[in-house]
């Protein structure tokens, strides 16, 4: 993979849905806001503290530099902090879930985003991407590896190898402008990172244990990289 050199103005992101007759380009925006606190539940004969209960919240929700207002998360060592402040899952993902698992309840939320989102997709969003959504300002920081507390979730104990295989991990963003944010938002992307590493290509390195000594160099000398995954690539 060789650099690429990005003008802020020069790349948008659009998917593209192609029917029989004609194609729709669907702009990016959130769906939902989803937050919750952390909770203790029964599972696998143990209970559990997890934050990865969210429900949906209509209106308009406050994001300060680590949080929405009324969400949080159980296990600091791992989850949240400034690298981690908002998690958004796009509505494709559910689309592909719901052809892989019996299960009733898709409502948002269910994968432990705050945002749940269309047409934003970690296959096309870049590390260092910096987006308006609301008036927030979110930069696209690393992909989610998943734990346990989505088997948790799903109720299945498998949960969590699923979603690794999957290769839909989700787009971890970090705060640079706190701010308000509320289903229906438009999401524009106001400066394109000056590399084509995407989120996803992260993601496949990390759970796959291989890339060769150039991509891991350019890795590490991304900006925006979180310091805990530039130690992980660093020989």
């Amino acid at each position: 993979m060789n650099g690429l050199s990005i003008q802020p103005t020069e790349r948008r992101i659009n998917t593209i849905l192609i029917t029989n007759s004609y194609s729709i380009v669907l702009l990016m925006h959130v769906l939902s806001v989803n937050v919750g606190l952390p909770r203790s539940v029964q599972w696998a004969g143990r209970t559990i503290t997890t934050g990865i209960f969210k429900q949906p919240i209509q209106g308009a929700v406050s994001l300060n530099g680590l949080n929405f207002v009324g969400d949080g998360q159980a296990d600091l060592t791992v989850h949240g902090g400034p690298d981690k402040a908002v998690y958004a899952y796009d509505n494709a993902h559910y689309a592909y879930w719901q052809h892989q698992l019996e299960r009733a309840d898709w409502a948002p939320g269910l994968f432990g985003e705050n945002l749940t989102t269309e047409a934003l997709l970690e296959s096309e969003v870049r590390i260092g991407d910096l987006f308006r959504i609301g008036s927030t300002l979110l930069r696209a920081v690393q992909p989610r590896f998943p734990c346990y507390k989505l088997n948790v979730r799903f109720d299945d104990p498998s949960m969590t190898r699923h979603f690794a295989r999957g290769g839909r991990s989700g787009i971890y963003f970090r705060v640079v402008e706190p701010g308000i944010v509320q289903a229906g938002d438009v999401i524009t992307l106001i400066e394109a990172a000056n590399t084509d590493i995407t989120i996803q290509t992260v993601s496949q390195i990390v759970l796959k244990r291989q890339a060769d000594a150039d991509l891991l160099a350019r890795l590490v000398a991304l900006p925006h990289l979180p310091d805990s995954l530039k130690r992980m690539f660093t020989p």
